[in-house]
C-alpha cells in the first residue's frame, strides 16, 4: 500500500518534470527557427524576390526532367498539401493523441486551430513579401498568390508534425517507420512545388522554417496550457482502504 501511494505521489511530479522540458525544448527550437525564417526572408525581399543562389538551377534540371509519370505522381503529391485532406489528417492526429473522449476532442479542436491559424499566419507573410513565382512557362501544374513562403509546404509540413507528434505520444519506442513515412510525406509535397515548377527552392525552404517555427509555438503553449486544464478537471475520490 505505502509502495503504492508513493508511486502515486511520484507520477505528477514526473508529468510536470516532462511538460518543462518539453516547453523549454520546444521554446528554443521555436526561436531557432523564428531566427532562421526572418534571416531568409529578409534575404529574399532584399533581393527584390528574385531567385536565390541555386533556385534558378533546381527549376531549369526540374524543366529537363519531367517523364509522363513522373509529373502525374507529383500532381497527385502535391495535391494533398491543400485542401481537405490535410485537415483530416489534422483531425485524425487530434484522435490519436487524446486517452479519453473529452481530451480526443481538445486535441482535435487543438490540431486543427493550429494548422488553421498557421495557414492564417503564413498567408501574411506572403502577401507582406509579395514575392513572384517563376516563369508561368515553366509550371505544369496550377498555382496563384505569391510565392514566399510556399503553401503546399507550410501546409504539408505543419500536418505531418501533427501526426508525428501523435505517433510519438501513442508509440514514443516504436513505429519509426510510420514516423519515416509520415515526415516524408511532408517534405515531398514541398519538394513537388519545385518539381513542377510553381515555386523556387527557397520559398520551400521558407516553408519547412514556418512550419517549424509555429509547431513548435503550438508544443510549448500545450505543455504550458495542459497542466491548467488538468487541474480543472475533476478527480475521482479515491478510498482509503486497501
Amino acid at each position: 500500500m505505502a509502495h503504492r501511494t508513493a508511486a502515486r505521489r511520484r507520477r505528477p511530479r514526473d508529468a510536470v518534470v516532462k511538460r518543462t522540458d518539453t516547453a523549454d525544448l520546444a521554446g528554443s527550437t521555436a526561436v531557432g527557427a523564428l531566427v532562421a525564417f526572418v534571416l531568409l526572408a529578409l534575404t529574399v525581399t532584399g533581393h527584390g524576390g528574385t531567385p536565390l543562389f541555386g533556385d534558378e538551377d533546381l527549376v531549369e534540371w526540374s524543366a529537363a526532367h519531367r517523364p509522363h509519370v513522373a509529373v502525374v505522381v507529383a500532381r497527385a503529391l502535391t495535391y494533398t498539401g491543400t485542401g481537405l485532406v490535410p485537415y483530416l489528417l489534422a483531425a485524425l492526429a487530434g484522435l490519436l493523441m487524446g486517452r479519453s473522449t473529452r481530451r480526443r476532442v481538445l486535441a482535435t479542436a487543438a490540431c486543427l486551430a493550429s494548422l488553421g491559424a498557421g495557414q492564417a499566419v503564413r498567408y501574411g507573410v506572403m502577401s507582406l513579401a509579395a514575392r513572384p513565382r517563376p516563369a508561368a512557362q515553366d509550371w505544369v501544374t496550377h498555382a496563384s498568390g505569391w510565392s514566399f513562403p510556399s503553401g503546399h509546404t507550410t501546409t504539408a509540413a505543419i500536418t505531418a508534425g501533427l501526426l508525428a507528434l501523435a505517433i510519438r505520444a501513442r508509440a514514443p519506442r516504436g513505429a519509426a517507420w510510420l514516423l519515416a513515412v509520415v515526415l516524408g510525406w511532408g517534405a515531398s509535397v514541398g519538394l513537388t512545388r519545385v518539381y513542377l515548377g510553381v515555386h523556387w527552392f527557397s520559398d520551400v525552404l521558407g516553408g519547412w522554417l514556418f512550419a517549424v517555427c509555429w509547431l513548435s509555438l503550438c508544443v510549448y503553449a500545450a505543455a504550458r496550457l495542459t497542466p491548467r486544464l488538468d487541474a480543472r478537471t475533476p478527480r475521482p475520490v479515491e478510498s482509503s482502504t486497501s
